[in-house]
């Protein structure tokens, strides 16, 4: 095992999963409005989509996207579309008593888990991830270990930006202030989107 590489790996993967994108602003926003307990499926979701995504890229998959190129711009796509619904719907979002039901409610695991595929960061992290990464280990090991330790950081990656956003409730109080609050995480949504369009 190439163990300078793999320094190199987690330093990537630190980076890549605690700064913000499309994924812990999300996070950040459910946290605050819901709590960090309605937001665990969320988190998990996060967490083993994008660890599946990096195994199934890694033993093969990815081949489908070299083939077909056609199906990255398509993902590409959704994905913004798919975003700009999220920031609209985190934007009208206000707080939610405990005891208080919620129509749309935090999102479940399936949907974060399938949010994975067309995260335009998820794709650069697991695009830098199978191919500058891939001498960590002989195949399949390689593969393995960069699922583990994504599983690892993105469960405290994920669950940092939940608490984060949980702990503002005792401070966003009022009604305007956390409608305020997920404004500026819906325009931080839409700002995330910008690296797509520049590689456009």
């Amino acid at each position: 095992m190439s163990h300078s590489l793999l320094i190199a790996f987690v330093m990537f993967a630190v980076v890549m999963f605690f700064t913000p994108g499309p994924n812990n602003i999300m996070l950040l926003s459910s946290g605050l409005t819901y709590g960090f307990r309605r937001t665990l499926p969320h988190v998990a979701g996060i967490t083993i989509g994008f660890a599946f995504m990096i195994g199934a890229v890694g033993l093969g998959l990815g081949t489908i996207f070299i083939t077909y190129p056609v199906l990255q711009t398509v993902l590409k796509y959704a994905g913004v579309a798919y975003l700009v619904y999220l920031a609209a719907a985190i934007a009208m979002s206000g707080p939610v008593a405990q005891d208080q039901d919620n129509r749309r409610g935090p999102m479940t695991f399936w949907g974060a888990a399938m949010f994975q595929w067309i995260n335009a960061k998820g794709w650069v992290m697991v695009i830098g991830t199978i191919t500058a990464y891939a001498g960590i280990a002989g195949f399949p090991w390689n593969i393995v270990i960069q699922v583990m330790l994504s599983l690892l950081l993105g469960t405290l990656s994920c669950s940092a930006w939940a608490l984060f956003g949980s702990a503002l409730r005792p401070v966003l109080t009022s009604p305007k202030a956390v409608r305020a609050f997920n404004i500026v995480m819906a325009a931080l949504l839409l700002a995330s989107l910008w690296p797509v369009f520049m590689d456009a």
